[in-house]
């Protein structure tokens, strides 16, 4: 039976809380410490906003537990999209100096060698969608190691674990990936079963996400935190403490059906917490849509049997006029505004407080990241 751990935290025994919750979900046996490790971390914005992208405790939690279990060959990723930069991100999650302090790298993916890989399971939409499989050349016979957020999104109602790897298997333009985004995140976990020595994922919900998420979400303070092995449990849990029923989001249930993993709350062991309680923690969360999704999805469903149509405003320098609007609205308009009020609240709680304690480090002088469209 798979097993997640649950649980409680607070700012102050939150570094403390990740050693243990490790412990719980015993993540050495899941990600043994002779492999290469990659840590996977989340980013959703390259501006900060709570519960958007992994935060800087939870980065330094995991962190300090792995280096303290003598893992060496550690290598933290995230890729770039058409509106998030990973340079910029990481300086503005407050990321570079906790990678600095325990001595790891940071490779932002569009730079790594890719190469093609023909799964043997069989593929729901990365064929039809991209035209084959392209897999860092890093990642074969690794361990990896997940670090999203409890938080919902306008794509998939919820996001975690597994579309965490969402940033890590699909090069810069993954956009695409949003025709059949609950296919391609099903099509992904079954990819890392085949090119991951283990797989392992600890979700941060010290700061939770509600709404219209990735991005323009009110922050909720959650105070949990969850580790598994099982993506797809993990993935359900945190679901169901947000109020979803996990097998009624497509990607969860599409999984399980698979058997990729447990997907069934009921039959899913928890440790750290008693069920009651786990049930009693029910945030009421529901998912809306930003305008930028809301569009997004009318265009790509209205046009999927107009080919012409859809490849002029998807695979065309039309489609930059949709960048610049997301960019526009995100960084121009909401964050300024609505999401400068969520961010001043924020940052009178504890946890704001405790980012706070947490350093930028210096403005990188990356290098340039390539531009690059291998589909």
């Amino acid at each position: 039976m798979s097993n997640v751990s649950v649980l409680r935290t607070s700012p102050k025994t939150i570094l403390e809380d990740y050693q243990k919750l490790m412990d719980l979900a015993d993540y050495r046996s899941a990600v043994p410490e002779g492999n290469a490790t990659i840590l996977k971390i989340n980013l959703s914005w390259s501006l900060f906003y709570p519960a958007c992208s992994t935060p800087p405790w939870q980065l330094d939690g995991v962190l300090s537990k792995l280096r303290q279990d003598s893992y060496k060959d550690i290598t933290c990723v995230e890729n770039q999209t058409v509106v998030t930069h990973p340079w910029k991100g990481a300086y503005g999650n407050k990321w570079l100096p906790i990678l600095e302090k325990y001595g790891v790298d940071y490779v932002p993916l569009t730079n790594a060698e890719w190469v093609p890989f023909r799964p043997k399971a069989e593929m729901l939409a990365m064929n039809d969608l991209f035209g084959g499989v392209l897999v860092p050349k890093k990642f074969f016979g690794s361990n990896v190691v997940h670090l999203p957020t409890v938080k919902t999104h306008g794509h998939t109602t919820t996001t975690g674990a597994m579309k965490n790897a969402f940033g890590g298997l699909i090069p810069k333009y993954r956009h695409h990936a949003h025709k059949k985004i609950h296919e391609v995140l099903v099509d992904l976990l079954a990819i890392q079963k085949e090119i991951h020595k283990g797989i392992f994922a600890v979700m941060d919900g010290g700061v939770c996400g509600n709404g219209a998420g990735p991005r323009t979400m009110e922050p909720f303070i959650g105070n949990v935190l969850l580790a598994s092995d099982d993506q797809v449990a993990i993935d359900a849990i945190s679901a169901k403490i947000m109020g979803f029923d996990p097998l009624k989001i497509d990607y969860i249930r599409i999984a399980h059906d698979r058997g990729l993993g447990m997907g069934d709350y009921d039959q899913i062991e928890i440790s750290g917490m008693d069920k009651q309680e786990l049930e009693k923690l029910n945030f009421k969360f529901t998912t809306t849509k930003s305008p930028i999704v809301e569009w997004d999805q009318r265009l790509r469903k209205g046009t999927a049997n107009t080919n012409w149509l859809h490849n002029i405003l998807f695979h065309s320098p039309v489609f930059k006029t949709f960048i610049f609007a997301s960019g526009f609205y995100h960084d121009k308009l909401w964050y300024p505004t609505t999401g400068k009020k969520h961010i001043d609240e924020f940052m009178k709680t504890e946890w704001g407080k405790l980012f706070d304690t947490y350093g930028y480090g210096k403005f990188p002088e990356y290098p340039e990241v390539k531009e690059w469209n291998p589909y």
